[in-house]
């Protein structure tokens, strides 16, 4: 055998052995598989509204602006901007600047080239939310603060039936120059730059992304984060995967001193480049038994929200149960920045109007309610009593703040009723409306469990004050649509909280706002004059005192029935490392990790 031959073998064999070797010390890869309880609707930051699909958009779009993970009181922090904006002009103009090289994920539409984050990226995604054809959820926070020429245009382009034009330059928002654009308000809102931190709203898209997949951009998400869609089935699975692309981010938090799990956990992580993780697997599980099984059976790594009916075994007197412990399974509990609520349609023949026979009804029908009934049976302990539409950790929240939303007094009920003429004139045992038509409730809902048992604390509700109700079922999604559009008379629903301002919790209520974030279609001057107002104060007694006002006006008129703020507990097996519940920062994927040396 020549020396060629003994060569080529030797080479061969080197080859094979070190694939070898290279198979077995690759490590596994770093799987994140966890569940949502409902369904997404898509993935553009223009077009979609629900947490679910902000969640996972929150991962693919980056805004300029985000939140320290661990920290607090929470932190706005930059994210793709160099620093914090540059306010000026009393609060009137803010000035972003973008750090350079950032890169949108690869996409067959930039033909093989890298397409680099600018300035101009931002100005044509806030400029998407105007644009009457994609009917923006999200448009009622940028035109309540105004940013001049903007609600012009479109009001212009609407009444000429034209298409949006986004190449008109406008005085509110421009580019400087590659890296920086101006936002103009109309008036000061030292909040404002909060609306630039949240990736599922103000997360910068390509224009020419956007233009290429048009009408199906809801499944073709391009952004510049830390993760890329890598496979959607639509109510199914959704598979998100590390943008090898993204930028040079390394783990920096600071944690409170007073929680030693999060300052093990900044010190364990501190600084890896981020994301650490490889892959997301979320899957879609509406029922809330087999999504429990699937985490206790180790499919999942992570539990996003113990289910309530599970609480009493598996978090006794809200402490994690032993034989969960053993399994390694921790827990991370912590406030939910959201409140529980029935809304009223302000516009339907039946529950609406500002008469004070229609504020009688709705307030009958609230006092009946059984608020401590829902929170001990239907969220089995895991919420508080709601006084006001405003949760805790926000401004605006009072501790001491009590109100007849926590009560609950048949009695009153009924004489609220009587007085303004709600009694049975039939005798069919039921009571009429005042000029005797019948009275007949309808309660949007949806077909899951949880909702079944709120259907039948209403139907209770109704039953102690003889009144008709009946239940209107369909999926979440459907109600959503039909609410947009007031068609519904009574829903219940949740909001939650996306900055530590109060009152974006009053923008429920705001008239400008019906049929984007007002669903109750709220209208009441003086609550809106109040709004105005608080709206451009800093932070202090002075805007304090005027959310209390409005407040208490929300109460009187009752167009929501608040009833609770939740609390949340989370769990996950021994492999994830790092996870914390923010209260507003929904993209955590970035800041966790998985321990492979704990896999099975």
């Amino acid at each position: 055998m020549n020396r060629s031959v003994l060569l080529a073998l030797a080479t061969s064999l080197a080859l094979v052995c070190g694939a070898g070797s290279a198979q077995t010390s690759a490590a596994p890869a770093k799987v994140l598989r966890y569940a949502f309880q409902v369904a997404e609707t898509g993935f553009d930051p223009a077009q979609i509204s629900d947490l679910y699909s902000r969640t996972v958009a929150a991962a693919i779009f980056d805004a300029p602006l985000s939140y320290a993970f661990l920290e607090r009181p929470a932190r706005a922090v930059p994210n793709t901007a160099v620093a914090m904006p540059e306010i000026s002009d009393e609060g009137r103009t803010f000035t972003f600047r973008i750090k350079p090289g950032i890169h949108f994920h690869d996409d067959p539409v930039f033909k093989g080239q890298k397409r680099e984050l600018t300035a101009a990226d931002y100005v044509y995604s806030i400029k998407r939310h105007y644009d009457p054809k994609h009917k923006s959820p999200n448009l009622f926070q940028l035109e309540n603060a105004g940013i001049l020429g903007l609600s012009e245009l479109r009001k212009k382009l609407i009444d000429e039936k034209k298409p949006f034009d986004y190449d008109t330059e406008v005085e509110g928002l421009k580019a400087l120059d590659r890296y920086s654009f101006v936002v103009r308000i109309k008036s000061p809102a030292p909040r404002f730059y909060y609306l630039f931190t949240d990736g599922a709203v103000m997360g910068a898209v390509a224009r020419e992304v956007v233009e290429a997949y048009g009408a199906n951009i809801m499944a073709h998400p391009v952004g510049t984060g830390p993760f890329l869609l890598k496979d959607w089935r639509r109510s199914s699975k959704i598979v998100l995967e590390r943008f090898p692309g993204y930028r040079e981010e390394r783990y920096a938090e600071n944690p409170p001193a007073n929680d030693p799990e999060a300052v093990a956990m900044a010190r364990a992580l501190a600084g890896k480049r981020m994301p650490m993780l490889d892959r997301v697997e979320i899957s879609v599980i509406e029922e809330q038994q087999p999504r429990w099984l699937a985490f206790l059976n180790k499919e999942h790594d992570f539990l996003d929200r113990l289910p309530n009916e599970f609480a009493p075994s598996a978090i006794p007197n809200n402490k994690l149960s032993p034989h969960l412990a053993k399994q390694g399974i921790r827990m991370a509990r912590a406030p939910l920045v959201d409140v529980t609520m029935s809304y009223f349609g302000m516009e339907h023949p039946v529950v609406g109007g500002y008469t004070p026979d229609k504020v009688a009804l709705r307030r009958a029908l609230a006092l009946a309610y059984d608020t401590q009934a829902e929170i001990e049976r239907v969220r089995l302990g895991q919420a508080i009593p709601a006084q006001s539409i405003i949760p805790p950790l926000l401004s605006g929240y009072e501790a001491s703040f009590k109100t007849e939303m926590s009560e609950q007094s048949i009695p009153r009920a009924q004489a609220l009723l009587d007085l303004y003429g709600y009694t049975d004139k039939n005798g069919d045992g039921y009571r009429d409306l005042p000029d005797g038509s019948p009275l007949l409730l309808e309660y949007s809902s949806q077909p899951d469990q949880l909702s079944r048992k709120l259907q039948e604390l209403w139907q209770k509700t109704a039953d102690a004050v003889n009144i008709r109700i009946s239940f209107k079922i369909a999926k979440w999604p459907e109600q959503l649509k039909a609410s947009r559009t007031g068609k519904l008379m009574m829903w219940g629903v949740a909001w939650g909280g996306v900055s530590p301002d109060g009152s974006y919790f009053l923008d429920l209520l705001y008239g400008p706002n019906k049929g984007q974030a007002n669903h109750a279609r709220f209208d009441l001057p003086a609550f809106n004059a109040l709004y105005e107002q608080q709206r451009v104060l800093p932070d202090g007694p002075e805007r304090e005192a005027l959310i209390h006002q409005a407040k208490m006006l929300s109460v009187a008129y009752m167009p929501y029935k608040v009833s609770s703020h939740r609390v949340a507990t989370d769990l996950m097996h021994s492999p994830v490392v790092g996870y914390r519940r923010h209260p507003f920062l929904r993209d955590f994927f970035r800041y966790v990790d998985i321990d492979t040396a704990q896999l099975p």
